[in-house]
């Protein structure tokens, strides 16, 4: 079994299928985004590599679909004690790989993992089913697993969102063949070696590591697939649901956004200022970040105020560093993605009022940068850049407000400041996204659905409603008295 040391931690650097490691005879190169250093040769799945979880996730669906939800909220629970005795050492790879600061992923990021298992093992165990008389029968709607499930993550977050979409999957009784990004694949290999110790049966969760175009074909066209599931952008997920369609496979999406974040007269300019600032977190590497700033024009000046003091008060450097609250961006090609964006926005007339461009430290770091568009219709405006760029707008009315919030095709998340009870109501419920957060910003309450609209995303993820998608709904109704 190949391993490497990375942060003074041993990863393996290969699959997990039918409950035990398997190589690749090709690898690909996982780097580190904070010095380019090589973590590890990664093994390059393919075809067959595919075909071998698949095989395995098949054999062993039906008895862990009959081990029925207290019998799965055991191995659940184990894996969730496991992650939080691991959650510094998983946190210090994910730094390295990923570059999200490690305070973050120590504080709050990496035991969200053990928190989304322990939730859906619980949801999943108190579910009840739906029993109602109609028409001279007694009905009742069964959750029934439906099958092996293929989960497809991204880069960013990549141990808690992968935990995020495989809990549900595993507690509603499917199992599961993970594919995780590869431009942060460690973290993921992790937690496989802590699904081994919980003592899985073999087949039941696997992983297979990989390029997306090479062995994600085979793992989403696959006939024995019964659930694909996916968060990344919105140009993957065309090509992973035409496969869904073909297959006639259900298919969750969690895509992209381009997120209002709309500050009216009344609010709190402090908290508000706060709030902003804080989308460059991560560099920007947040789906769910308001990018599109819309600020009431009577207030433009002292919200500017507050919000370039906190902006300046930001530090790039190494995420492992506790000063740090910028890290770099994730690779190279995603750095030319990100600079190429505020570049076109220069060219077309739109002015950079801060940032726009590489800091002296070099590397994948940028730095953060605020854009005046010249028109909403600017690509700045209605594109996601996924990096440290937000735009500013102002708007005069409350229906202004609403409708810029509403202009582009994304619609995942917003978030609205106001002083105002009836406001908050009012607008609340005008933005079209799958989340309004009013005051407040990525406060989550997991039975909560989670989702977004356009080209954010399909379907819901969060409580039952995930629990929903990876079942098969049954109604089940008998001739009142007709047995005994």
């Amino acid at each position: 079994m190949t391993r490497v040391d990375v942060a003074g931690h041993s990863v393996s650097t290969e699959h997990y299928i039918g409950g035990r490691r398997v190589g690749s005879a090709q690898t690909f190169e996982d780097r580190s985004p904070i010095d380019g250093t090589l973590l590890a040769e990664v093994s390059r799945g393919d075809a067959a590599t595919a075909d071998q979880a698949l095989a395995a996730a098949t054999e062993a669906f039906p008895a862990w679909a009959a081990l029925g939800p207290e019998g799965r909220a055991a191995h659940l629970h184990r894996l969730a004690e496991l992650i939080d005795a691991n959650v510094d050492r998983i946190a210090e790879v994910e730094c390295l790989d990923m570059a999200m600061l490690e305070r973050s992923l120590k504080a709050r990021v990496i035991g969200r993992g053990a928190r989304n298992f322990r939730a859906y093992a619980d949801l999943s165990v108190a579910y009840a089913e739906r029993v109602w008389e109609s028409n001279g029968t007694v009905n009742r709607v069964l959750r029934r697993p439906s099958g092996p499930a293929v989960v497809i993550t991204p880069w960013n977050a990549p141990f808690m969102l992968s935990t995020w979409k495989t809990a549900p999957a595993l507690a509603a009784g499917c199992t599961v063949v993970l594919k995780p990004a590869e431009w942060s694949p460690l973290s993921c290999s992790m937690l496989f070696d802590l699904v081994d110790e919980a003592g899985f049966p073999p087949g039941v969760f696997n992983l297979v590591q990989g390029i997306g175009e090479e062995v994600g074909p085979a793992l989403t066209a696959d006939p024995r697939v019964r659930r694909l599931s996916f968060t990344g952008s919105t140009d993957t997920a065309r090509i992973i649901g035409r496969a869904a369609a073909d297959g006639i496979v259900p298919f969750t999406a969690e895509l992209g956004g381009k997120n209002p974040l709309v500050v009216f007269a009344d609010a709190d300019l402090d908290l508000a200022a706060q709030k902003a600032a804080l989308q460059y977190d991560d560099a920007g590497q947040v789906c769910l970040s308001g990018t599109r700033l819309l600020v009431e024009e009577s207030v433009r000046d002292a919200f500017l105020e507050r919000f370039h003091a906190r902006v300046d008060a930001h530090v790039l450097g190494d995420p492992r560093d506790e000063a740090t609250t910028i890290s770099p961006l994730i690779h190279a090609d995603h750095l030319a993605r990100v600079s190429g964006f505020v570049e076109r926005a220069r060219a077309a007339g739109d002015e950079i009022v801060r940032g726009g461009r590489q800091p002296v430290i070099g590397g994948l770091w940028y730095e953060p940068t605020l854009v005046y568009p010249a028109s909403n219709e600017s690509e700045i405006v209605q594109h996601e850049v996924f990096g440290p760029v937000l735009t500013l707008q102002t708007f005069a009315t409350e229906d202004e407000a609403i409708a810029l919030a509403n202009s582009t095709r994304y619609g995942l998340s917003g978030i609205v400041f106001t002083g105002s009870a009836e406001r908050a109501e009012r607008v609340g419920r005008a933005i079209r996204a799958g989340t309004v957060w009013v005051n407040c910003f990525l406060v989550r309450d997991l039975t909560a659905p989670f989702g977004g609209v356009g080209w954010s995303g399909i379907g819901r993820e969060g409580g039952d409603y995930a629990l929903d998608f990876y079942a098969d709904l049954e109604t089940l109704q008998i001739l009142d008295g007709s047995v005994s």
